[in-house]
């Protein structure tokens, strides 16, 4: 199955030159949580999201950050793209430009493993560089409820690990100092020590929760752990 067998065909978009209310207008009355931004030319210059109307002056939900112990510089950088996300009158100036694509003949496995891998929820469709459609998570679901097709996304081991390990460090709970993870295969295997039956079990279910484990393997110990 391909990207131009689940589709959406026509494509609704908005112009740079759109203004926000329109924008907000559209996504509203056609019941849209984001449209891509083509050019006068029909090429691909963004997309934009309900996720970038959240922070705006006119609905009180812009705060200005506060400095986060970054290089000024960083800081400064910072509060100018959340100044301008806020108070832009135009698309352009709120949309994203860094728009992960595909071509019509692209299989679904694919675009659901780009999906997963770069954290999106659609990817545009252009054929020569023309804007043809849009799949969204929601046109893969529809297409294994018709057709009973079963999208394997595969998770790489050490993809598997790391999101385990940076969801673990997270946690006030877990003392992940004494912790290790090994992954073979989407199998899980824990090594270490907790303070208690319950931050075991915690940390199975961190593991056992995450995208690509297929089984999970606990070899934690628990023994008293002094706070570092």
């Amino acid at each position: 199955m391909q990207a131009s067998d689940v589709m959406v065909s026509p494509v609704i978009t908005v112009t740079p030159g759109t203004t926000v209310k329109e924008l907000a207008k559209l996504l509203v009355d056609r019941g849209l949580s984001a449209v891509p931004v083509v050019d006068d030319k029909g090429h691909l210059a963004g997309i934009v999201s309900e996720g970038d109307l959240l922070h705006r002056a006119e609905i009180g939900t812009y705060r200005q950050a506060p400095s986060g112990g970054l290089a000024p510089r960083i800081d400064m950088a910072a509060g100018a793209a959340g100044f301008i996300k806020a108070h832009a009158i135009k698309v352009a100036d709120v949309m994203t430009r860094k728009v992960v694509t595909a071509a019509p003949d692209t299989q679904v496995q694919d675009i659901a493993v780009m999906m997963e891998t770069n954290g999106v929820k659609r990817i545009p469709i252009l054929r020569n560089g023309q804007l043809v459609g849009i799949v969204s998570r929601a046109n893969l679901v529809q297409a294994v409820a018709t057709s009973g097709v079963k999208l394997e996304i595969p998770v790489s081991d050490a993809l598997i690990r790391e999101r385990l390990m940076k969801q673990l460090k997270s946690e006030s709970w877990a003392h992940t100092t004494l912790l290790n993870a090994t992954v073979s295969g989407g199998v899980v295997t824990l090594w270490g020590l907790t303070s208690s039956p319950l931050e075991r079990q915690a940390i199975r279910t961190a593991a056992e929760s995450m995208s690509g484990v297929v089984a999970v393997k606990d070899h934690i110990g628990i023994a008293p752990v002094r706070p570092a």
